[in-house]
């Protein structure tokens, strides 16, 4: 199980060169392994920059000079090849001339990408103008809506955002390989039909990464901000903190912390008390909260090893291991499991654990007929008509 990684697969999944059942097998990977997503971003960010640069055609004497380069090559003794290194200097003088000026055209560009927008309610505005049907919103520009006002925006063709009352949004990014928004304040509520982590959303205390998904994003003033999610499962992002949250479950973000700990919102009203508790009350020391650590462990159900699974790496020595501990009280352990390599937070271990646990937290029945559902819809847009409800 733990060899089954996907990471000779990514360039073609980016890239749109795999088959409906390949490319669904690979973004179902995705939202479980971290290696592989880490990989994921490696190869996305090389397949957006390849995508950036235009096609510019090369001078004629730029492949005279690599053709008379590959016919002849001076002979390397005597110092007498320095004649021949120069001209490779010059080819690769030249090739980065190219470069360059393809960068500028880039930076430089006066065209910006937009996304549809639609009234729904009120007078919701891009920027000073007012929406009073539909519009455009470009990249940098802001949308936002008062008090009586709601509005509607089409994710390119990978989804749409529905953005409510006293809400400002910017459209950060819209490419192949990456659609961002910012969202500064107020509440939205995504409903995302493409394959995992091309969509993204910025928030003061965290960003949210789509997984195929729907999901509620609300922030308050201060930047706090609460993820609810309603289908498939979102990441929420900071550094190297992430908090993986499935359908059914809630993530609260704090400014200066990031993503707190998931839980399932049928937890009891003592578990999730104790979650906000032990993520962002202050804490002269470790030890305050212990309390808090020993009462989500009393409260915890089989499903609430969500939870517990996250704080294996947020606590440490005797706290791990009785966390440890009662995840396996509550669901038996698969007979791989390494109790050491799951206090050494060994990757692989978490990630093997995590995928045994899945079950227990979802339905995966379930999800699997829901992803298939919004994948038709998606389908259905992408090809004009309104796919199957």
């Amino acid at each position: 199980m733990f060899s089954h990684h996907v990471t000779r697969e990514l360039s073609a999944y980016c890239n749109g060169e795999l088959s409906p059942e390949e490319s669904s097998r690979v973004a179902e990977h995705l939202i479980r392994c971290r290696r592989c997503r880490s990989e994921h971003e490696v190869v996305r960010f090389g397949v957006s920059v390849a995508e950036r640069l235009p096609l510019i055609q090369a001078p004629e004497s730029l492949w005279s000079a690599i053709e008379s380069g590959r016919t002849k090559i001076p002979p390397m003794r005597h110092g007498k090849a320095w004649g021949w290194q120069r001209q490779f200097a010059a080819v690769a003088a030249s090739i980065l001339v190219v470069v360059g000026l393809a960068a500028l055209w880039l930076y430089t560009r006066e065209s910006r990408p937009f996304w549809q927008v639609a009234r729904i309610d009120g007078t919701p505005r891009i920027g000073r103008e007012v929406i009073t049907k539909d519009g455009r919103l470009p990249v940098g520009e802001w949308l936002e809506t008062d008090a009586s006002s709601r509005a509607k925006i089409d994710v390119a063709s990978i989804g749409q955002v529905e953005i409510d009352p006293n809400t400002r949004v910017r459209l950060l990014e819209t490419k192949p390989t990456e659609h961002r928004l910012e969202l500064l304040r107020g509440r939205m509520s995504a409903y995302i039909w493409a394959p995992p982590r091309l969509f993204f959303v910025d928030t003061p205390s965290a960003v949210a990464a789509d997984l195929g998904c729907a999901y509620t994003l609300e922030v308050d003033d201060e930047g706090s901000a609460l993820l609810r999610v309603t289908a498939g499962w979102v990441a929420l992002e900071l550094r190297d903190r992430e908090s993986m949250v499935p359908a059914g479950a809630a993530c609260a973000t704090r400014p200066g912390i990031g993503p707190g700990t998931p839980y399932f919102e049928d937890a009891s009203p003592l578990f999730r008390q104790a979650i906000t508790k032990f993520d962002f009350e202050p804490a002269d020391s470790d030890w305050s909260k212990i309390p808090s650590l020993d009462l989500m462990l009393a409260e915890a159900r089989p499903r609430d090893t969500l939870t517990l699974w996250h704080l294996l790496s947020r606590v440490e020595g005797k706290d791990r291991e009785r966390v440890y501990d009662r995840m396996v009280a509550l669901v038996p352990a698969p007979a791989a499991l390494e109790r050491e390599r799951v206090l050494r937070l060994d990757e692989y271990m978490l990630e093997f654990w995590k995928d045994a646990l899945t079950n227990v937290w979802t339905d995966e029945s379930f999800l699997r007929k829901k992803w298939i559902k919004v994948w038709t819809k998606g389908l259905g847009k992408i090809k004009g008509g309104e796919g199957k409800k």
